[in-house]
């Protein structure tokens, strides 16, 4: 799952470095929890948690079977 996982945030990255952010993907564990680093802009921004809902967490879910939430650490 690692590895898809890995091609979807790809496909986000582009968005989030146009605002000056990036994500990096720390770990997926058994449950389906994908853990993220929010960097740059990303990182002290108060619509992080949003982004990370609304967005990443949002698209994991639907283009990968199994992701059950996403977590910045």
């Amino acid at each position: 799952m690692r590895e898809k996982v890995e091609e979807v945030l790809l496909q986000i990255r582009p968005q989030l470095q146009a605002d000056g952010g990036d994500i990096a993907l720390v770990d997926v564990e058994e449950d389906g929890t994908v853990k993220v680093e929010l960097q740059g802009a990303c990182r002290g921004c108060p619509m992080s948690q949003m982004t990370l809902a609304w967005g990443v967490e949002r698209v994991l879910k639907e283009r990968i079977p199994g992701v059950t939430k996403v977590v910045a650490v």
